[in-house]
């Protein structure tokens, strides 16, 4: 009998007899080619797939409807736009410099573009390198390909500023490149900064540390979406990675309410989510552990874990540790949401921090409405296909999703001197 859909279930171990119950053939993540009775994993695993009719109830079959239109805004191509210090747009190449030179991808939406161009400028000149390099995003482009045609320009370093779309966007394009990000904190959330514990209102101190700060090795998220169709896209995120009610709730925001009261307005759009929100069944596998299988209303994949007010939404999650923190939530009906925000506000963001608070935690023991898992890389398939989101912005939906690591994939700039201890 099919669990009643208020009731958490425990997330556990399934058996493997028929691989293609919880994965296809071609699972979505990049690995050696392995005999067809291995299981889905980085490494592959050599034990059964888990049962079908467990893996896929409540529904009986795991399937890939074709009902939804898959999401590819940000996965095309758009022209990056490059300015010149006064605003007018220019398709001229840089000219040619023996001294260091630095670009600014900005929201024009989220800044003053005059104020911040000549701030830029004015410290680069006083560092003595080259004028800078401006580009602006635009609907097509929000900022990956500005920052790729950055550093076709040869840039030796990258500001950016704008929200957390921005800045993921940017971050995308340059992980693994070598090359430093300096983030000038402004839009909405500003959860990296946050999570960095940068100033979040002295964007002067941080185009400064551009020239004469220090660099500081993160790491970064990489997701690769499958869709109804069958088709992949793959998207960097540097703060967490989100399927189900998260990403609900991020679509059902309402932006002319994201821009009257910022972050809060996410409150709103966790009420309307919450009206029409049910459980789902998931199957995922963690680094090449067995598979798991289990109904929830979200599962998170963070890079690191504090949210604005001091929320500690995953409290052992470390920007710097060359692991992915997965939250698996699955509270029991109303009353189990209540658990779930005790989990997040009260023990994670209050009590921990005090000694005191720890032993209670240890004394309490596991609460069932939220799981937390740790990794390296974890492939979730489920089926009818649900929301997803990337820092903070709504990606569509997907049937499949393959999160890892870049062990430290980005070079982040930070002032002289910043105190990068409890990173």
């Amino acid at each position: 009998m099919a669990p009643d859909a208020d009731t958490p279930e425990t997330d556990e171990t399934i058996p493997r007899k028929d691989e293609a119950a919880a994965f296809e053939a071609d699972p979505l993540r990049d690995d050696e080619p392995r005999p067809a009775t291995d299981a889905p994993g980085p490494r592959g695993a050599n034990t059964d797939a888990p049962d079908p009719a467990e893996a896929a109830a409540p529904d009986d079959v795991i399937r890939e409807p074709d009902d939804v239109a898959p999401d590819t805004t940000d996965g095309e191509v758009g022209e990056a736009v490059q300015v010149t210090a006064d605003g007018q747009q220019t398709t001229m190449d840089a000219p040619p410099t023996d001294l260091k030179r630095a670009a600014l991808v900005y929201n024009p939406t989220k800044v003053d573009p005059a104020q911040l161009r000549d701030l830029v400028a004015r410290l680069a000149r006083e560092a003595e390198w080259a004028e800078p390099l401006f580009f602006e995003t635009t609907v097509d482009d929000l900022g990956d390909d500005a920052a790729r045609a950055a550093l076709d320009e040869g840039a030796d370093a990258i500001l950016v500023a704008g929200g957390d779309g921005t800045v993921r966007a940017v971050s995308e394009a340059l992980t693994d490149t070598g090359v430093p990000l300096t983030i000038v904190p402004s839009g909405t959330g500003n959860l990296l900064a946050r999570n960095l514990n940068l100033p979040l209102a002295d964007p002067e101190t941080m185009v400064r540390a551009t020239f004469d700060g220090d660099v500081l090795a993160v790491d970064a998220g990489v997701a690769r979406l499958r869709r109804t169709d069958g088709s992949t896209e793959e998207h960097g995120f540097v703060v967490m990675a989100g399927m189900g009610l998260d990403a609900a709730m991020i679509a059902n925001t309402r932006p002319e309410l994201k821009k009257t009261v910022g972050w809060v307005a996410y409150v709103d759009g966790a009420a309307r989510s919450l009206v029409t929100a049910k459980p789902f069944r998931i199957v995922y596998q963690l680094d090449d552990q067995r598979l798991h299988s289990a109904r929830v209303q979200s599962i998170l994949f963070a890079n690191c874990g504090s949210l604005p007010a001091g929320i500690a939404l995953i409290p052992e999650a470390s920007i710097a540790d060359g692991k992915l923190d997965v939250a698996v939530i699955q509270p029991a009906g109303p009353f189990g949401w209540l658990g779930v925000w005790r989990k997040i506000w009260w023990d994670n963001s209050f009590l921990r921090r005090f000694r005191a608070g720890r032993r209670v935690l240890e004394r309490r023991g596991r609460d069932a409405s939220v799981h937390f898992r740790r990794g390296h890389e974890i492939e979730t398939a489920t089926s009818p296909a649900q929301p997803v989101e990337l820092d903070g912005d709504e990606f569509g939906e997907a049937t499949r999703i393959y999160c890892r690591i870049v062990p430290g994939g980005l070079q982040i700039v930070v002032p002289r001197g910043h105190d990068t201890s409890s990173l």
